[in-house]
């Protein structure tokens, strides 16, 4: 059921309960982050491999300082900048945590989200929330209440109704664990501004497999059930796909046939415009029955290295496509 009731959430969680909430970034399927049994059913809700790590939501910095063993200076100064917001940092993690959210790791991710809504279930808590993105693993991320009642609406008692996400990212996951800071999976917080903001260059370390070390690393994520193939040239994968139904996630100023269905990501190649309009787009893409969805690279700039991202591991598995 999709609602505006914070007291309603509260209540569910409180019993020990998932529930779907907003974020400015994406929708989060979220629990009791200490109660052990309240996280597995997240991970059984989105059939997500407990490998996989999650991230703790704090309503503030000040929340977040029994859970970790310390921030360094460059992790204060990240906070202090940009929480609430989509910035997700890694953190050595206090024996308050479980092993279940960080599978194991002793790391943890946390992050202050910056909706209203959620900002004041946190502050009505008295534990952090485990939330990935709510819907099932693998699948396109949803920035819509409805996004999540379509996919997980019979498995979740309750979805807190935000309003769709404004950044429509996931939060930028920076590793913080030790001095030399590292990011971990690009989002919503560009890294141009969190190389502003410390005053040094960032190494970027974005693993994939099956052994992720922080949420979101997996080859293949975010993926719809179309087949998604990313080009470089349009028309030559138009004409080598002539017989199939196409179509096409473009950006910025383009030319196209007009018999190819498309969605433009920002017509006015606006970062920002695009990231919010990317996994929403992707999936109306994805209903509309056509046998393949082609999209062309961003420019690798600000937001685009996300965007680029996200695109790459949905295209993962297309070379099983024929």
């Amino acid at each position: 059921m999709i609602g505006g009731e914070i007291n309603e959430a509260v209540k569910l969680l409180n019993e020990g309960q998932v529930v779907g909430i907003p974020t400015e970034t994406v929708y989060g399927l979220a629990a009791n982050g200490l109660n052990e049994k309240s996280v597995v059913s997240i991970f059984k809700i989105k059939n997500r491999p407990f490998f996989d790590p999650l991230i703790l939501h704090f309503s503030d910095l000040e929340s977040i300082s029994s859970y970790v063993e310390g921030l360094n200076p460059n992790a204060l100064k990240l906070a202090k900048a940009f929480w609430p917001g989509p910035l997700t940092l890694l953190l050595k993690k206090s024996s308050k945590v479980p092993d279940i959210v960080t599978s194991g790791s002793e790391l943890v991710a946390v992050r202050v989200p910056n909706h209203p809504l959620t900002l004041s279930l946190l502050k009505q808590l008295d534990y952090p929330l485990a939330a990935p993105s709510a819907n099932p693993f693998g699948y396109i991320s949803p920035t819509k209440a409805e996004h999540v009642e379509k996919q997980l609406g019979n498995l979740v008692p309750y979805i807190l109704d935000g309003g769709d996400c404004q950044v429509g990212l996931e939060s930028t996951i920076v590793d913080c664990s030790e001095e030399k800071l590292k990011i971990k999976r690009l989002g919503g917080l560009s890294v141009q501004e969190i190389e502003n903001c410390i005053g040094e260059t960032i190494e970027i370390e974005i693993s994939g497999g099956s052994n992720p070390s922080a949420p979101g690393q997996l080859d293949k994520h975010y993926a719809p059930k179309t087949p998604f193939l990313i080009v470089e040239d349009l028309e030559s994968q138009i004409i080598r796909f002539k017989d199939k139904k196409l179509a096409f996630l473009g950006f910025g100023e383009i030319q196209v046939p007009e018999n190819l269905y498309i969605l433009n990501l920002s017509p006015n190649s606006d970062m920002s415009e695009a990231a919010q309009n990317l996994f929403h787009y992707m999936r109306l893409l994805d209903q509309i029955g056509v046998d393949c969805i082609l999209a062309m690279n961003v420019p690798n700039i600000d937001l685009g290295r996300a965007i680029n991202d996200r695109m790459k591991r949905a295209a993962a598995d297309f070379i099983h496509y024929n």
